[in-house]
């Protein structure tokens, strides 16, 4: 890694920023926002909403003797609606099994398609790993 060091601001803070080379494949990527029908009330401004988060994995075999692979990974986190609530059910039964239903939204994963890797093992097999990998996230009910 190749450290970067910019000039200090005025305040007497420095950044420094290290570089990765294969976190360059997060601007080739695409986007990093929530998809269109997530929560609007939080804003594009918001650095905690719900959003896709990339980071970089090494995928190796539990088993067998491979050579491991770097890849990129997306992940779905961050804020959705802070509000829950939780209204009574009326029933006709003298039985209430569910007395209330509750709702929530989650940071979950929108869109996703399947990747995989192919291992070089020893002998000369391949085994080959599969993944989702997060196109997009939305705030959505929880289950």
């Amino acid at each position: 890694m190749k450290p970067f060091i910019s000039m200090p601001p005025p305040s007497g803070l420095l950044l420094v920023l290290m570089c990765c080379p294969l976190l360059g494949l997060v601007d080739a990527a695409g986007g990093n926002k929530a998809s269109d029908n997530a929560h609007p009330h939080l804003g594009d401004s918001d650095p905690e909403r719900c959003m896709r988060h990339h980071f970089v994995e090494t995928i190796t075999h539990p088993i067998y003797k491979c050579n491991s692979k770097m890849v990129l990974l997306a992940r779905c986190e961050g804020h959705c609606s802070h509000t829950t609530r939780s209204d009574p059910l009326i029933s006709f039964s003298s039985v209430l099994k569910q007395p209330f239903k509750s709702t929530c939204s989650c940071c979950r994963p929108h869109t996703s398609k399947l990747k995989a890797v192919r291992l070089r093992c020893t002998g000369g097999t391949r085994i080959t790993a599969t993944y989702r990998y997060i196109l997009a996230c939305n705030c959505e009910e929880c289950s």
